[in-house]
């Protein structure tokens, strides 16, 4: 979502076919609440007989909801599968078929073309899986279900407003199990708020074939998102033998200078390039790839907030610049624990209210985080970082 955190966590996932019309109980009573509500946020009547009229309760959209690749998968297995050779290659055909508009786009972003194919190739594989599902079923099941009612009734109304504004008949307005469309997946609100008309037809079309508006329309995002011309999202480095992992973490940004002078190395052990303030992130632990982050990193975050998406997406546009593979392997224990153990870790500072997030094994940012709640709040030494000393004493 993008975001945003109303992104749906999903590579543009599409059904085979539409679901036939099942009607959960209870559900044609929300949606007579939902008329109600919309009417007086400003729909009309019209449209609401247009969007709303062959509306469904699709199961399979809840099913799918509950899960996030993103969280769900080991950083190397999810990386691979974003810069895939297949995924590489891609990108390699659609910068040059499309270089013309990209080349356009990036001059009036300041966007890389590279960053923006990208997101297009993790998104729908360039188009080719954008999505069949009935956008206003989707978003009604979702927000009937009522896990997150408020963002998606809020982001149903956004797509029916779509909809008024005649960018899009409801029949064609179709997209993936969360309700994200188009080539570039946006949600309806982030659709509203930077879709743009790039080709000039007094659309904005980010669902047919011509990939123009979306593709540009991705950039835009980025750009008011404070897009910096020139810096990288991030760049794989060396840490000393030693190094303080105390140090690590987003909210710990640091000179580039600071970082040479701990010893901080360029992952081919060559000198730190500066690129401005940045800060050290270990996404599989200190014996997996280390990246320091600049401030595109959290732009690509606004687009989808998982720290895995971003790498991925980031590494796939550095794949397609010309770079070369992450150099450091993966480790089998992240952070020298078990999956188990990593679990269990992280249900432990759960139930001690320090909100490590959902218990599945992945500690990143927030989890480091809850671990310096519970060791300020110990007497400890404020390091955030997981092991299996800590688990032993939580237990």
């Amino acid at each position: 979502m993008p975001v945003l955190s109303r992104r749906a966590f999903a590579l543009g996932v599409c059904a085979t076919a539409l679901p036939r019309p099942v009607l959960a109980q209870g559900f044609d009573g929300w949606v007579a609440g939902f008329r109600t509500r919309a009417r007086a946020a400003g729909i009309s009547q019209r449209t609401l007989d247009a969007g709303l009229a062959r509306l469904s309760y699709l199961p399979k959209v809840i099913a799918n909801d509950r899960k996030q690749a993103e969280v769900a998968r080991p950083l190397g297995d999810y990386v691979a599968t974003a810069a895939s050779p297949a995924r590489i290659q891609g990108g390699q055909r659609a910068l040059k078929r499309h270089g013309r508009t990209l080349a356009r786009i990036e001059r009036q972003t300041g966007v890389p073309r590279e960053v923006v194919v990208a997101i297009w190739g993790m998104e729908s594989s360039y188009g080719g899986f954008r999505g069949n599902l009935p956008v206003m079923s989707t978003l009604a099941t979702l927000a009937y279900e009522g896990r997150r009612r408020a963002l998606f009734e809020d982001e149903l109304l956004a797509a029916l407003r779509i909809l008024q504004a005649g960018e899009i008949q409801a029949g064609q307005m179709t997209g993936s199990f969360a309700g994200a469309m188009g080539h570039t997946q946006f949600m309806p609100s982030t659709y509203l708020a930077n879709a743009v008309d790039f080709d000039g037809d007094g659309r904005r079309d980010i669902w047919g074939d011509a990939p123009g508006d979306a593709l540009a329309s991705t950039a835009a995002l980025l750009a008011r998102n404070g897009w910096q011309k020139g810096q990288p999202w991030a760049i794989e480095v060396l840490l000393p033998q030693g190094f303080d992992l105390a140090l690590t973490g987003r909210i710990y940004p640091r000179a580039t200078r600071d970082w040479r002078d701990m010893g901080v190395r360029a992952a081919d052990g060559g000198r730190l390039p500066d690129h401005g303030a940045g800060a050290l992130i270990l996404p599989a632990g200190p014996e997996g790839p280390v990246f320091l982050i600049y401030r595109n990193f959290h732009v690509l975050k606004t687009y989808n907030y998982a720290d895995s998406y971003v790498i991925g997406a980031g590494h796939l546009a550095d794949r397609l610049a010309g770079s070369g593979p992450i150099r450091a392997g993966y480790p089998r224990q992240p952070w020298g624990m078990s999956d188990a153990e990593r679990v269990e870790l992280q249900k432990r500072l759960n139930a001690g209210g320090y909100g490590a997030g959902n218990p599945d094994g992945v500690i990143g940012e927030k989890g480091r985080a809850a671990i310096r709640a519970y060791e300020q709040g110990n007497g400890l030494r404020v390091t955030g970082v997981p092991s299996r000393a800590l688990l032993d004493r939580l237990r």
